[in-house]
């Protein structure tokens, strides 16, 4: 059985872990559409050394791919000042989202400028899990053809992956093949993020449900848990998250 958990507030991840029987939490540290630094509360820090295993969660604003100045740069600092942030807190990865270049482009250059991330990054004390994304036709990480040019420009380099469900689904990505397909490419996946998706196949769009609530076959959603073999975090809605725990504890 892999350890299950949730996405939750940072103000007490601890407290919002144990309320809901999680094993695993996942958290952001600060506002996600921001470009100010991380914060650790308090009660943040409680959840270091606790029994409950810790990942977090970069900003969406970090867009290391891209070629505009103006955002790779403060990116790659805000994806370093996450890093050591999440060391301080515990964590076992830094989810971060694969970005993606301009409207026309050459993707070969986004490959290149994550490259240069890791060229660049002097240490880093948890591992970055690159997540795939749902939607835009320049993203780095939305199809696995795309993913798996960006892990041969990172060759050499100790990258770790987060799959995505309800991603994966909207990217058009059929789930009974996306485990094998990944680790084919990768060699592993770190973490799954289990979602149920509101919108349909191929939509590209970004929207989490409840599992079974939604346009996916439970039972498809169960079988990437059963075979990727990793840590799971529910970012479904909040309401619902206990019974999508209890789900997954019954039928894993």
């Amino acid at each position: 059985m892999p350890r299950i958990g949730a996405h939750v507030d940072s103000d007490d991840p601890l407290a919002h872990a144990r309320a809901r029987g999680a094993e695993v939490a996942q958290f952001f540290l600060g506002d996600p559409q921001s470009w100010k630094g991380p914060v650790i509360g308090e009660r943040t820090r409680e959840i270091a050394g606790s029994d409950v295993d810790v990942y977090v969660h970069a900003p969406y604003v970090i867009n290391v791919a891209t070629a505009d100045n103006r955002v790779r740069v403060p990116s790659r600092r805000l994806l370093t000042a996450h890093l050591a942030a999440a060391a301080e807190v515990g964590a076992k990865g830094l989810v971060v989202h694969g970005g993606h270049v301009g409207a026309g482009d050459d993707p070969a250059n986004g490959f290149a400028n994550w490259r240069k991330v890791f060229e660049r990054m002097e240490e880093r004390p948890v591992p970055v899990l690159i997540e795939n994304t749902a939607g835009g036709g320049n993203a780095m990480a939305r199809k696995l053809e795309r993913i798996a040019r960006l892990w041969e420009a990172l060759d050499g380099f100790d990258v770790g992956f987060c799959l995505d469900t309800c991603h994966a689904h909207a990217a058009g990505e059929e789930l009974s093949e996306v485990v094998d397909r990944v680790m084919a490419i990768t060699g592993r996946i770190d973490l799954v993020h289990c979602n149920d998706s509101r919108d349909a196949f191929d939509s590209g769009a970004d929207r989490h449900a409840n599992l079974g609530a939604g346009a996916i076959d439970p039972a498809l959603i169960l079988d990437v848990c059963r075979r990727a073999d990793a840590p799971i975090v529910l970012e479904t809605p909040a309401a619902g998250q206990a019974e999508d725990l209890a789900f997954l504890r019954k039928n894993l």
